[in-house]
Parts: C-alpha cells; sequence; structure tokens
C-alpha cells in the first residue's frame, strides 16, 4: 500500500465508508488487550444488570478502530500526533460500525492533516473523532 504524502491530500477529501461487523470476541479481546476488566464489556449478565441488551465495546477498542480507519486511509508512512474521541451510543456485538470521515484541515508548513471522523451504529451515533497525523511532505 503506497503512503499519502501531503500533496495528495485536500480539504473536504472524503474517506470511503468502513464497515466493521463488531463481534463478542472482537469486544472481549479488545477489552483484554487494553486491561479493562470492567464486567460490562466481557460479562453479558453484568451488562443486562446495567440495563443493556448485551456486552459494550470499551472506549480503547473504539479508539484503536477510529486509528485504524484513518491510517488504512493515509498509508503506512502516517504517523498519528493526536486523537480526540467522544463516545456516544453504545455499542453491542452483532451490530455494525460504520466509519466515515473528511480532511478538516491541512497544514503544509507542520506537515499534518486533520481529520474528522464519524461513526454510528443501529442505536445512532457511536463516536464522533477528531485526528491528527503527519503525512511526508512527498516529491
Amino acid at each position: 500500500m503506497a503512503s499519502k504524502s501531503m500533496g495528495d491530500v485536500r480539504v473536504g477529501d472524503q474517506l470511503p465508508e468502513l464497515a466493521i461487523d463488531v463481534t463478542t470476541t472482537m469486544i472481549v479481546a479488545g477489552a483484554v488487550a487494553t486491561q479493562d476488566f470492567t464486567p460490562v464489556h466481557h460479562d453479558k449478565a453484568a451488562a443486562q444488570a446495567q440495563g443493556l441488551p448485551d456486552i459494550i465495546m470499551n472506549t480503547m477498542t473504539t479508539n484503536g478502530l477510529v486509528s485504524r480507519y484513518v491510517t488504512d486511509w493515509l498509508g503506512p508512512d502516517a504517523v498519528l500526533k493526536k486523537l480526540s474521541v467522544k463516545l456516544g451510543a453504545p455499542h453491542n456485538p452483532g451490530d455494525v460500525l460504520k466509519l466515515n470521515g473528511s480532511v478538516q484541515a491541512v497544514d503544509e508548513a507542520d506537515g499534518v492533516v486533520e481529520i474528522a471522523v464519524s461513526g454510528t451504529n443501529s442505536w445512532g451515533d457511536h463516536v464522533t473523532a477528531t485526528v491528527a497525523a503527519a503525512l511526508p511532505k512527498g516529491a
């Protein structure tokens, strides 16, 4: 995969939608990998006791999926500089997370682009995020 350089990215560019089928295994593995042992991330009965239909994805897993979405589009030479995330609706297994994004700013001098990302599921808005990434200047 080729990396994008600063000359390849313009304000208003739209990232292609990414649909991720979120499974129970993904939610539990994400929680374990980030050492988040809160019961609502792995114990369905505990989640239901909190009024949820099933376990829910943790924040760090959402952060990872947003980061992956942006770096998959920018390429392997992109370096994430900042990630700001706001969570909304929970995300349960068996639901699809649909990520969309657009370039909001291009700072040629610093070599950084800013991308707005939104993620929705059947409950509504799961995540809104802003990602800043450094790109190579190009040839």
